[in-house]
């Protein structure tokens, strides 16, 4: 009987270890995993006040800051249960540079990534063409994907590999960007009074800088065409709304200047058909 009390009081005393352990170690595991989601919080409120921080890194980075600390929770929560976790950590290893091994192209877009990341040809919020595969503001840059948005509002998510392998065009990098705006004289009018009244519109358009100089110029002729061709600066906000307003008066200038749109011109010569005189 006294041998019978004693292993129950053993398996009591290993049964309220095993409880208390356990106890403990959901409140690790749930503590750690609030605590991760808070770090993130937290991250994203230091990335919105700070303009100092590129928000092109933020989604890489609090993806790995997140999974960093989950990781070493779990680790902490089978440490308390006497899992030696040297071992785990080798098999994780192993696991780990067996799945690299199998997942190349995944790396490879991770390797991508941190380049984009730290190089930087793009930003959030800027406007970029990667060349071949689409075009659009910059989203975001994460581990694996960089997303853009498409002036129609459409999303294209495009690995980083292929973001990092082709040329990347950004038209938002730079404060100014330049505009040609190329407008048809017919061949005979007056080019002169032509050019005048383009450089008057020129300068009366506020949203053209005036350094660098606008140019109003000759730059071409073509067929029953002159070609004046408009070059002049503007900031890059301003750059689509400029543009369209002068397709649209640039021409109503000429017309109420009495110069008429250019229209193509055949000239046909018929020819006398040729009498044969031998033929009686």
């Amino acid at each position: 009987m006294p041998e019978i009390m004693q292993d129950v009081g053993l398996t009591s005393a290993v049964m309220e270890k095993l409880a208390i352990n356990l106890v403990i170690a959901l409140l690790v595991l749930v503590l750690g995993w609030m605590g991760s989601s808070l770090v993130g919080r937290s991250i994203q409120r230091l990335v919105a006040r700070s303009p100092r921080i590129d928000p092109t890194i933020l989604p890489m980075v609090l993806t790995v800051t997140v999974w960093a600390i989950r990781l070493f929770v779990i680790i902490a929560v089978l440490a308390r249960f006497g899992i030696q976790t040297a071992s785990i950590i080798t098999v994780l290893g192993a696991a780990g540079l067996a799945i690299g091994l199998a997942l190349q192209g995944t790396l490879q877009n991770i390797a991508a990534g941190i380049m984009l990341l730290v190089l930087r040809p793009m930003r959030a919020g800027e406007f970029v063409s990667v060349v071949g595969k689409g075009d659009g503001t910059v989203a975001e840059v994460g581990l694996f994907l960089t997303r853009l948005i498409q002036s129609d509002g459409i999303h294209i998510s495009l690995p980083n590999s292929l973001v990092w392998g082709n040329p990347i065009i950004n038209y938002s990098r730079n404060k100014t960007r330049r505009l040609d705006i190329e407008v048809g004289v017919q061949h005979g009018d007056n080019i002169e009074l032509a050019l005048s009244e383009l450089r008057q519109l020129v300068v009366a358009n506020k949203l053209l800088l005036s350094d660098p100089k606008p140019m109003v110029m000759v730059t071409e002729y073509r067929e029953s065409t002159t070609i004046i061709t408009i070059r002049a600066w503007a900031e890059v906000t301003n750059y689509w709304e400029v543009r369209f307003d002068l397709y649209r008066t640039a021409l109503q200038t000429l017309n109420n200047a009495g110069l008429k749109a250019p229209v193509p011109v055949r000239v046909m010569q018929m020819s006398e058909p040729v009498t044969d005189t031998n033929v009686q």
